[in-house]
């Protein structure tokens, strides 16, 4: 994927040269990188498909051309600057996208005509430059407006981009091939080596989950603040599931066995009638692995892209079941001296050797296959080939309070109707790998690029 690459802005506790938080020259190099990658994103839509919403649930492709630069006029130039903003129709029309419910859902949509492109293009350009300008010559660190608090709404602005090019990616993803524009480079990778299934004991300790505001210069309010939590010994997977191991559960009638799955898994199951991996395809008598460009073999070392109702099902036909947070963050960041580190691989920064993500690869690759980031404990992959589904439900921590300048960021979500994922996946942007990052999902939402791996009690 390397067209794509670029080194986006990476969050240090170093502060700026004049004792700020932002780096303004940092700042303007990242938001010119952003919107470098989106519009490589962009430009592998074929003309003709700016307006579809290959997702259904999804809003078409126009609204979020539109929308990466409308949240930054929204929450950095208004609430933090007062600016008056530049179009305000524009900007009510692509303030939010949607939380996908049903699965079944067409229509989700209630905009009955989009902008035509060259009038998305024009409110782009505009949004830019103001923006530009604003990190050029604005006061960016104030006490007086809590979104200028530590650089809120710059990190904010420049965070939310990162995430919708992944959100972007897993769009394209279910884009017709003969719908996008393949870039040179892009054959699929190979299958690999399947590795044993081994899991590591890990044992009891202390696990340091979010962060306080003055350890890091930014976080999404669900990352504060932080706490500590007692985990007793458990065993976890050295390697995330793979679709080998996956497809013996799908062989051996796991979409069929009512008993393996949750009560409110099977009803969505059976309203969609799922009876394998959405990235799986059945042609001509054998499985096949829809890619970003190519449909191929399936790829038995890869990790299983699935939903949370899925990897409930697998773990409990295994009789095991899936790690909490707590237990995600024992076995990635603890380590035998009692220090926790910032990374599974140390205190050193991210790199391309630690694992596949920050747009390295348009898919998954064989599991193992970065042994430099492995954990204290052996255990692979942490961060990198895919999220993983933890059995926690998504909530903010002990004293969360919103954030000024995104209050309904996690809040909205606060329903005990998504999980926590952790790690990240090949279009996780290297800036959210830090250990307080928290993602989430509903549990049947089967788009996004997630993975998981079996845990049980020690024995």
């Amino acid at each position: 994927m390397g067209f794509i690459t670029g080194a986006l802005f990476q969050m240090s506790t170093t502060h700026a040269s004049n004792g700020s938080v932002v780096d303004r020259e940092v700042a303007i190099h990242s938001y010119l990188e952003n919107r470098r990658r989106t519009a490589r994103l962009f430009g592998l839509l074929d003309s003709r498909s700016y307006y579809d919403k290959p997702i259904p649930l999804r809003h078409p492709f126009v609204f979020y051309e539109g929308h990466i630069p409308a949240f930054g006029v929204n929450c950095f130039l208004k609430k933090g600057l007062g600016h008056p903003g530049i179009d305000r129709d524009l900007e009510t029309l692509f303030a939010r996208g949607i939380d996908p419910i049903d699965q079944r859902a067409t229509g989700m949509s209630q905009v009955e005509s989009w902008p035509e492109r060259a009038s998305v293009a024009q409110y782009v350009k505009e949004a830019d430059s103001a923006i530009l300008s604003a990190l050029r010559n604005a006061v960016l660190e104030s006490n007086d407006n809590a979104v200028c608090y530590r650089g809120q709404g710059v990190f904010t602005m420049l965070e939310h981009e990162v995430m919708h090019q992944e959100t972007l990616l897993y769009i394209l993803h279910r884009l017709r091939n003969d719908r996008k524009q393949r870039p040179p480079g892009t054959e699929s990778l190979l299958d690999g080596f399947v590795p044993d299934r081994e899991m590591a004991l890990i044992p009891a300790g202390m696990a340091t989950l979010g962060s306080e505001i003055d350890e890091v210069p930014f976080g999404w309010d669900n990352e504060f603040p932080g706490f500590v939590e007692d985990v007793p010994a458990f065993e976890i997977d050295l390697h995330n599931v793979t679709n080998q191991d996956y497809l013996a559960f799908v062989d051996a009638g796991g979409y069929t066995n009512r008993d393996m799955w949750t009560d409110r898994g099977w009803e969505r199951r059976e309203a969609v009638q799922r009876d394998h991996p959405l990235f799986w395809e059945w042609k001509s008598g054998s499985w096949m692995w829809r890619g970003m460009f190519d449909l191929i073999p399936l790829p038995m070392s890869w990790p299983v892209y699935v939903t949370h109702d899925e990897a409930a099902a697998y773990v409990k036909w295994k009789k095991r079941r899936l790690p909490t947070e707590a237990e995600f963050h024992r076995a990635a960041y603890g380590d035998p001296s009692g220090i926790e580190r910032r990374h599974p691989w140390g205190n050193v920064e991210t790199d391309e050797s630690h694992g596949n993500f920050d747009f390295r690869h348009w898919d998954p690759v064989p599991v193992g296959s970065y042994p430099a980031g492995v954990s204290a404990w052996g255990v692979q992959d942490l961060v990198g080939n895919g999220w993983e589904w933890t059995s926690t439900v998504f909530q903010g921590f002990p004293g969360f309070k919103t954030m000024a300048s995104y209050p309904e960021y996690s809040a909205d979500f606060f329903d005990q109707d998504h999980f926590v994922v952790k790690g990240a996946s090949p279009g996780t942007g290297s800036c959210l790998v830090r250990r307080s990052f928290r993602n989430w999902f509903r549990p049947h939402y089967p788009y996004m690029y997630a993975t998981f791996r079996c845990a049980r009690d020690a024995k």
